[in-house]
């Protein structure tokens, strides 16, 4: 059986350096059929579909792959919607995602040992000689040094690992001379400068050229990392180290990490998020398995595999302790505090936590893994992404999604462990998803709003380096691979380094002996050598049973645990305390908020202020709930004040030869036809009026009517240009901003207010495009001449291609809005059900274009930044009334709550503003005396 324990080495054992089991359980690749046998129900999937499945991850592969080399190489990543490759300074900044861009072709690279997994092997002879000949390290750019690593670095490392592969084979790369292996230790030298720090951690960029301190280099004014990016440079440095005999990458890596062990919050055996290099204090104390830490937890436990030292798998045991003690909360992981590591830090998880139940599997521990990843694919299959971050009732949070490949590593692990059908199942629905919602026609497109379906110009190198790996090898046999993949360990970056490396140019160092290790029960280290005996029970129905009662968890709520603290009436332990369940006039509540510390002031605007104390709490743990409380209000006042707020809408491409498959972001407009509750949407074929600006009465009414009309943003109120282009005959309209190059990609999306009068003459929809958005549209029409585009609330999942052929012989009624109407979408699909009275208008009624946020992320509300009383000039609310440019405040509102009158919290108008009132002198007190009291 493929995960037996090698001979010689019993339960408990670390055995020797380098073993053939250890190698099998760090890629996951066991015999499936030798594990567990069917689930009786599930059905093994045949021979030939696994076969054709296979075939389609190769066509997928070849359709996001040479669309990069055609229409974007040498740039670092295509942009698939306008078909054209990704030049950092090119493009307008997006913050620190373009620190991955270093101008060195970053697609190609990423993408080498994928081309000979998948058996592209001419493919990848003809890759390597552009890399070779066209690729440049010495780029006066600075970068981050965590993506360059993994990506750039890995991607060379993985390329030569399996370049010299083949040249043993002896029918490909005859030619290679360790070439890409040269330029790896080229960039490995252009890292170096960023260990330049007391610590030994990296900062966390560095300037290709010209390092870090350089007066030149634009960086190394940081102070702070985070724990991923200084902990994820062992596997890389150390087979750079192992391939060349150049000892000191590896040196240095071990050194970063010793530094991240020795600074482990001692008590709870966790680490932060965010850490000084300078200093080792942790700058973001909450920790978790996701975003920030992820990778340094996968390291610790490979790098024990790569390279055989125990005291790496030690330090791992000792962490996945505290991770399955404090964050592991089955099905969910929750960050938690590191110094109060029983209190949550926050109530939503983000989407790369989605790698963990992989990582268990290498760890043996299968039923918490089965139980997360089953999790993760019920959010999937409500969303069909995974979205950036969602709550733990499972609404979206963050609704991006990058086209991650997380989620599919899991899976193929948990296949390659359990032989379980059903995980090929779930590899089928990824790429059917992949196909039906992602696909455009130069590659894949990121989603830019998965509860809408719109774009995102963006295909990130990862898609092609991990996503198509991970599916093919999901669905591949030994027979259909050209090498032994268990020869190999995946990187983060799922790139391949040998294990032979183990016994190659060995670095001799000394053991940590600084800190003693944490006492852990013995059963936390049984099964190091593992046996498939712990592993999975002799069941065939074992992986189905730990599945099954999570089948509707995110239909249903989450299951909540019973409260630690007894309730306030001495009636026996309940459920804490939920800022959204409680009301300032219930004496209940009052009384439990006494009891966690929390004091409630009302003052004399009428407003309500909350205060805690922690030493005033009845005990620690119900200090531990008062804070649980407060934070909840934060999120819940963040929530609230979005949803106040239209959601994005979707602007598709329907005709030849889109056919749908291009989505665009669009910002909604608080008048006219609400598209939430209009099912089918409104489609027809697009025109341009006259006058572009729409200000004046339309001069081509013949070319308008039946139409969607195409107008110019600015010199006159969003309302006068719908009410113009409805009196022409248009069945809808689209506003393109007239800011040349603004995105959707980098600015917030809008929603376009009224001018102050009643909009309810307004019957066609309004939709709002970015100026790069609009001209995919304007360079449509002017290559295909007639464009038709589905204005709707989302993306619909109808095969467009099929519904556009039978509508072909009636054009003219599909030109016609589809009036009949359905009821609104849910609050997960962030769908508002009423349209604000009065057209929401918040700017002067002379204002031209007035223009409020709609953003689509549920960022957490950092209190320091933004002032929930004042409302910016641009702004609209359906709470406040209209008012004029000389009222420096909008007027109070009626229902806000007096100072003598109940605070009822769950009415319509928003609560949390009252509440929220002094919040940062009160958080900062709070810190300070958590701080006082560490």
């Amino acid at each position: 059986m493929a995960l037996s324990g090698a001979p010689g080495c019993r339960a408990g054992e670390r055995g020797p350096r380098w073993r053939r089991p250890w190698k099998l359980l760090a890629l996951g690749l066991l015999s499936a059929s030798s594990v567990l046998a069917a689930a009786p129900g599930a059905g093994a999937m045949s021979r030939e579909e696994k076969r054709r499945l296979g075939n389609q991850v190769l066509e997928m592969f070849d359709h996001a792959y040479s669309n990069y080399m055609e229409h974007a190489y040498p740039a670092d990543e295509l942009m698939p919607l306008t078909c054209r490759g990704r030049v950092r300074g090119q493009e307008p900044s997006r913050g620190d995602v373009d620190d991955a861009l270093g101008k060195f072709s970053l697609t190609l690279i990423d993408t080498l040992d994928t081309l000979v997994v998948l058996n592209k092997t001419k493919e990848f002879e003809e890759a390597v000689k552009k890399v070779i000949k066209d690729v440049n390290l010495d780029n006066d750019i600075v970068v981050s040094v965590f993506e360059t690593n993994i990506r750039v670095l890995g991607g060379l490392l993985g390329g030569h690992s399996v370049a010299i592969m083949l040249k043993e084979k002896g029918e490909y790369m005859q030619w290679y001379n360790g070439e890409l292996l040269h330029m790896a230790k080229e960039l490995g030298y252009k890292l170096l400068p960023a260990f330049n720090t007391t610590s030994g951690l990296p900062y966390p960029r560095v300037n290709l050229k010209f390092g870090v301190r350089h007066p030149e280099a634009r960086t190394g004014t940081e102070s702070d990392t985070c724990t991923a990016c200084a902990g994820t440079l062992i596997l890389e440095f150390a087979a750079l180290s192992r391939f060349t005999g150049t000892s000191i990458f590896e040196e240095y890596a071990r050194k970063a990490l010793d530094f991240i062990w020795e600074k482990r919050q001692r008590s709870s055996n966790l680490v932060g998020v965010t850490i000084n290099i300078h200093t080792g204090d942790w700058v973001r104390k909450d920790s978790g398995v996701g975003a920030g830490i992820d990778s340094y937890y996968e390291y610790l436990l490979k790098a024990y595999v790569l390279l055989g030292d125990d005291s790496f798998l030690e330090r791992f045991n000792t962490h996945y302790d505290a991770i399955m003690r404090y964050i592991s909360q089955p099905p969910l992981l929750l960050d938690v505090h590191i110094h109060k590591p029983m209190l949550n830090a926050r109530t939503w998880m983000d989407s790369l936590l989605a790698f963990f139940p992989g990582l268990q599997v290498l760890k043996g521990d299968i039923r918490p893994a089965i139980e997360t990843h089953e999790m993760l694919y019920q959010v999937i299959k409500k969303h069909n992404f995974l979205p950036e971050a969602f709550t733990t009732d499972f609404r979206v949070h963050w609704a991006q999604h990058p086209l991650r490949p997380e989620f599919a590593e899991s899976t193929y692990f948990l296949y390659k462990a359990t032989g379980d059908p059903y995980y090929l199942e779930v590899g089928k629905t990824l790429i059917e998803n992949l196909n039906k919602y992602a696909r455009v026609p130069c590659g894949f497109a990121a989603m830019k709003d998965v509860r809408t379906g719109s774009h995102e110009d963006r295909m990130d190198s990862f898609f092609l380096a991990e996503m198509f790996k991970y599916l093919y090898l999901l669905f591949a046999d030994k027979e259909d691979m050209i090498f032994d993949i268990e020869d190999y360990i995946f990187t983060t970056e799922a790139h391949l380094l040998p294990l032979w490396l183990s016994t190659t140019n060995q670095t001799i160092s000394k053991k940590n002996t600084s800190t003693e290790y944490t006492e852990l029960d013995d059963s936390n280290f049984d099964w190091t050598c593992p046996n498939t005996q712990i592993l999975f029970p002799n069941d065939p129905m074992f992986a189905q049973s730990i599945r099954e009662p999570l089948k509707n968890v995110v239909d249903k709520s989450c299951p909540r645990g019973i409260s630690r603290a007894e309730d306030s009436l001495g009636s026996g332990p309940k459920p804490p305390l939920r800022a959204r369940d409680f009301m300032a006039s219930n004496p209940e509540h009052l009384e439990i908020l006494k009891k966690m510390g929390v004091s409630l002031i009302h003052l004399k605007d009428g407003r309500v202020q909350l205060v805690q104390h922690a030493v005033q709490a009845a005990s620690s743990l119900d200090a531990e709930d008062g804070l649980r409380f407060m934070q909840e209000m934060i999120e819940l006042s963040s929530q609230q004040q979005k949803e106040q707020q239209l959601p994005p809408r979707a602007v598709q491409i329907v005709s030849h030869p889109f056919f749908g498959r291009v989505v665009l972001t669009a910002g909604p407009a608080q008048f006219g036809m609400d598209l939430s509750k209009h099912k089918a949407g409104t489609r027809g074929f697009v025109a341009i009026i006259k006058p572009y600006n729409g200000c004046s009465e339309i001069t081509n009414p013949e070319a308008v009517k039946d139409k969607i009309a195409l107008m110019q943003r600015g010199q006159c109120m969003f309302a006068e240009k719908a009410r113009n282009i409805q009196k022409a005959g248009a069945i809808g309209g689209i506003v393109i901003d007239d800011n040349e190059g603004s995105s959707s990609d980098t600015a917030p999306l809008f929603q376009m207010a009224g001018d102050g009068k009643n909009t309810d003459d307004i019957t066609i929809p309004m939709l709002f495009l970015f100026n790069k958005e609009g001209n995919i549209i304007l360079d449509a029409i002017r290559e295909y001449e007639a464009v038709e585009v589905l204005l709707s609330d989302k993306a619909k999942d109808r095969d467009l291609e099929m519904d556009n052929m039978d509508q072909k012989s009636s054009e003219n009624d599909s030109h016609k809005p589809n009036s009949e109407e359905a009821p609104s979408e849910s609050q997960d699909a962030g769908a508002v059900s009423e349209e604000p009275e009065g057209g929401g208008e918040s700017s002067g009624v002379g204002d031209p274009d007035p223009l409020s946020p709609a953003s689509t992320d549920s960022a957490s509300v950092s209190m320091a930044d933004e002032d929930p009383h004042a409302s910016g000039p641009t702004e609209a609310s359906a709470l406040e009334p209209a008012h004029t440019p000389g009222d420096s405040q909008p007027q109070e509102q009626s229902t806000q709550t007096e100072a003598n009158s109940k605070a009822h919290w769950d009415s319509k108008v928003q609560p949390m503003e009252s509440i929220l009132a002094d919040w940062n002198e009160d958080i900062e007190a709070f810190e300070m005396m958590e701080k006082d009291e560490l």
